[in-house]
């Protein structure tokens, strides 16, 4: 696997896209796994006087309730980015499965799982998620499983024309000279030069996972047990002349994650691939 050295982590500092996607990415990482103890308060518990502006008191003022909207959005960001890892994740796992199967054994097995992809792409996972949440309830868990089960399906086709491509090469055909078995050569020759592309799409999983759990929250689908950043830009659409950071704050936090992954993703694109250059 090719590995983040110090000459590819100093490529990505010295990168514009990749020192802002950096920077947001770390500083929305940072927030989230701190959140805790940066607002280690109750995010539902009323705590001052309603529709309070930006204060010392109260850094992104008060909502409609008296919530602390600075607590509010910290412990929602935490609530993305637990999706959206989470949801990557299990899009990847998924992806490069049937990507790295497909691509490598061809066949009738690569028309049979291509078929599958094909029928899992052009599922609406937005309505998928709505009509989930009617029959079973929202939960984060229900949430995380079909947004990842139905994301995989560009990560598998990018992986299977790479591998496709790939094991033709001449360093596979040495490997198979040389007694390897597919299982090693699919996991140590392949994969790791077919994989840096898929960077770039599950950032794009991530974000889209982010949209849909803010969406769903907008519409009041989310899980009523966590804080989302899309219910609380929903809560402030009455508010909107008289209480605009309830609706300012929520949105420039989207914005960040999403703006952050998608150009750490692309600049990890490049130092990754292993055909370019250290």
């Amino acid at each position: 696997m090719v590995a983040l050295g110090p000459v590819r982590l100093r490529r990505l500092v010295r990168s514009p896209g990749g020192a802002v996607g950096a920077g947001l990415t770390a500083t929305v990482v940072v927030v989230a796994a701190a959140a805790g103890w940066l607002a280690p308060g109750d995010p539902f518990a009323s705590v001052a006087p309603a529709l309070q502006p930006p204060s010392a008191a109260h850094l992104l003022g008060t909502d409609d309730l008296g919530r602390d909207l600075f607590t509010a959005v910290v412990h929602g960001l935490r609530t993305s980015l637990l999706v959206a890892i989470a949801v990557a994740l299990v899009a990847g796992v998924v992806g490069v499965t049937v990507g790295g199967v497909t691509g490598y054994v061809g066949g009738l097995v690569d028309d049979a799982l291509m078929r599958v992809t094909e029928l899992v792409q052009v599922v609406p996972r937005f309505f998928l998620a709505v009509v989930v949440i009617a029959l079973w309830g929202p939960g984060m868990d229900h949430l995380i499983l079909l947004l990842g089960l139905t994301s995989w399906t560009w990560t598998a086709r990018i992986v299977r024309a790479e591998t496709y491509t790939l094991r033709e090469r001449e360093f596979v055909d040495a490997a198979r000279s040389l007694g390897g078995s597919h299982r090693r050569i699919v996991l140590r020759h392949v994969l790791p030069n077919a994989l840096p592309p898929t960077v770039v799409m599950l950032s794009v999983v991530a974000s889209s996972a982010i949209l849909i759990e803010a969406g769903l929250g907008f519409v009041g689908l989310g899980d009523p047990q966590v804080v989302s950043l899309g219910s609380l830009a929903s809560d402030a659409q009455r508010f909107l002349r008289t209480a605009w950071w309830m609706a300012l704050f929520p949105g420039v936090a989207i914005v960040i994650t999403i703006v952050g992954i998608n150009l750490l993703g692309d600049e990890l694109n490049d130092l990754l691939d292993p055909r370019l250059g250290r």
